[in-house]
């Protein structure tokens, strides 16, 4: 059920149906020279809803803004601040939660760690605001590592890569350009914080874009969808009675 395409009355319908969301989050940020700026977020959101056309959810609208920093250097990155990230995130949570809602699976089709640590950090606090509340929290690529990562050819592919364009090749074909360059991970001088970012990682892309195809995209849907689908199944039946040490 998508939030957005739902009357009043559907809404509340659903609700007899099914108390979880699922809140997909992505960024505005650069992909290589061949995929949109708006790739994390459109394949997250893709995929909420291919897994609610399998079992009863809800799907928010996608929120396209996140915390971008190792790309923000990049042409048409556009970051915002981790804690507007985090209050941002917390609102939704409070605003689902009194239209009923209990169990809320944060999707983030950005899998930048320090982005994804204020969303964990929203939810940490949401659940201690409301004891009926559950909160989970992954990335696409954590959804990748659990239930598709044997259909990728690539080594540590991650950003921009066979992976990705292969979603998006499956999801908006017309989207995708046909440069495909390979690039390896960023080389950032850890722990040292830099400026100029696109020094060390010019390309914007981790991982071969040319070993992806829409036909492997159609199956990592498939399987990431599933998996989504065994994430709701398992915060809607979870308990943390007799977990206390």
């Amino acid at each position: 059920m998508l939030v957005t395409d739902l009357t009043m009355e559907e809404f509340e319908a659903g609700l007899k149906k099914t108390r979880t969301i699922i809140l997909p989050f992505g960024s505005v940020e650069e992909h290589g020279p061949h995929l949109p700026l708006g790739t994390d977020t459109l394949q997250m959101y893709e995929l909420a809803k291919q897994a609610a056309q399998k079992y009863p959810l809800f799907v928010g609208p996608p929120v396209f803004y996140g915390l971008c920093r190792s790309t923000s250097e990049h042409p048409g990155t556009i970051s915002i601040r981790g804690e507007t990230l985090k209050q941002l995130t917390l609102d939704l949570l409070r605003a689902y939660f009194r239209q009923g809602l209990r169990n809320f699976i944060i999707l983030s089709g950005h899998a930048g760690g320090t982005h994804l640590a204020y969303l964990i950090d929203a939810g940490e606090q949401f659940i201690r605001e409301q004891q009926e509340a559950k909160v989970a929290v992954a990335s696409i690529l954590d959804l990748l590592r659990s239930y598709a990562y044997e259909l990728l050819e690539t080594p540590h592919d991650s950003h921009a890569g066979e992976f990705e364009t292969s979603l998006m090749m499956y999801f908006y074909p017309a989207l995708v350009k046909e440069t495909l360059p390979e690039e390896e991970y960023p080389c950032f001088p850890k722990p040292i914080l830099v400026r100029q970012k696109r020094n060390f990682w010019p390309g914007g892309v981790w991982g071969n874009p040319k070993r992806a195809s829409a036909e492997k995209g159609r199956l990592f849907a498939e399987k990431l969808a599933e998996g989504v689908v065994a994430l709701a199944q398992k915060i809607e039946t979870f308990s943390e009675e007799g977990k206390d040490a």
